[in-house]
This record gives C-alpha cells, sequence and structure tokens, in this order.
C-alpha cells in the first residue's frame, strides 16, 4: 500500500549536498561542495531554518489535508493521478480543503527531484510537483545517476525554468540543508512511517481508497459547519 520509511531521519545532508556538487559538476562550472563542507553542514542542520508550508487552495478552508509523499514513491505517484485530481476538483478548487504537500526523501533522486519542484517558487510548486509525478517513471528511467539528472533537467526545462535557474537550484546548498531540515523536523513531529500518508484536520491516516477518504473529508466538513 505505501513505501515504508525505514530511513526516516537517516538521510545525511552530506549526501545530498554532494548530489548537488555532482549536478554542477555535470552542468556548469559552479564549485563543488567538499566533504568537509558536507560534514560541517551536517553537524549544523539543527541550526538550519526550516521552511514554510506551499498552500494549494483556501488559507480559510475549513478543512486541511497535508499529504507525506515522495517523488520517488510509486504509490504516491499512483495517488496522485488517481486521487488527487478528485481532490482538487471537488473540494479545494470549491474552497472546502486546503491542500499541503510535504515531501519526503528516501534518496537523493527524490531530494533532487524536491530541488526542481522548489525552483520556480510558491507559484510553480504544484504544477511541478506534479510533473514529477505525472512523468515519475521517465525520468527515473534506468535509475542511474547521469539518466536522473538529465531527465530532471529537462523536466525543469519543460516547465519554464531556465538552465542557469536548473543548475543554480540544483546545487543550491543552504537550500538542500533546508529541505531536509524540513523534513526531517516535520515527519518527525507527525510520526510518519510510511508514504503517501496524510494528516487531515490533525489526525493521522495511512494511504486509503478515494471512497473512504472521501467520507472522512464530507465528516470533517460536516462537523466544521455545526
Amino acid at each position: 500500500m505505501s513505501k515504508s520509511l525505514s530511513i526516516l531521519g537517516g538521510m545525511a545532508v552530506a549526501g545530498v549536498l554532494a548530489a548537488g556538487g555532482w549536478y554542477a559538476s555535470q552542468h556548469s562550472e559552479a564549485s563543488l561542495i567538499t566533504a568537509a563542507q558536507a560534514q560541517e553542514a551536517s553537524a549544523e542542520q539543527s541550526a538550519v531554518q526550516t521552511l514554510p508550508d506551499v498552500v494549494l487552495g483556501q488559507d480559510d478552508a475549513p478543512v486541511t489535508v497535508i499529504e507525506y509523499a515522495s517523488y520517488t514513491c510509486p504509490h504516491c505517484a499512483d495517488w496522485h493521478a488517481g486521487e488527487f485530481p478528485k481532490l482538487k476538483a471537488e473540494y479545494i478548487d470549491t474552497g472546502k480543503v486546503k491542500f499541503i504537500q510535504r515531501e519526503v526523501y528516501f534518496d537523493k533522486f527524490g531530494l533532487w527531484a524536491g530541488l526542481i519542484a522548489q525552483c520556480g517558487g510558491d507559484m510553480k510548486y504544484y504544477a511541478i510537483s506534479n510533473m514529477l509525478y505525472d512523468k515519475q517513471r521517465e525520468w527515473i528511467g534506468d535509475g542511474k545517476q547521469q539518466t536522473i539528472v538529465n531527465n530532471l533537467h529537462k523536466i525543469g526545462l519543460q516547465a519554464g525554468l531556465t538552465k542557469d535557474q536548473i543548475t543554480t537550484c540544483m546545487n543550491d546548498e543552504k537550500r538542500a540543508e533546508q529541505l531536509v531540515a524540513t523534513y526531517q523536523k516535520n515527519a518527525s513531529a507527525d510520526k510518519i512511517d510510511a508514504t503517501p500518508s496524510f494528516i487531515i484536520n490533525g489526525t493521522k491516516y495511512s494511504n486509503m481508497s478515494w471512497g473512504d477518504f472521501k467520507k472522512i473529508l464530507d465528516d470533517d466538513l460536516a462537523k466544521a459547519a455545526n
């Protein structure tokens, strides 16, 4: 049903920053991030500023849905292909639900995808995020590092980002630290152990059918109306 978060909190910032440095070495003349810098960043992670949520929908919607998902999780891609369009059309676009996605990183590839999703700012975040889920099998391809990097670069270009923007975002040391720190803080606080997982008006739920999901939303909407 979902992918287990067996490495929750175990993804070192050093690995993330090394990924950004590798990308830069392939796509620009930007300076590489050294192992010493990565270790220092990891040691200072507790002091890293976390990032605010990106909200989709009306701030005053009576029900809030928070999804924890990974760009490399097939079940998350399935949910975004099947259930998310229904949620958006029936609840988000009608002002009933405020939706927030919180990214989970199983591996450096998911983190790289997160850097691409965030590269266009809040206005483009969900559009790029949806592209990453829709094209998940395509950009992961054969699973090789260079293949994934090249394919993420293509998605960024398709989303209207420039080559320079993409290179800058993929080698953004500070942003990588913030994304990992934000993920670890939120997932730990909400006791997330699998993806996709949902927090609906403060209550945690595992992945479920659309019928069950809809019933929870309708029940919470009824409570909010009383």
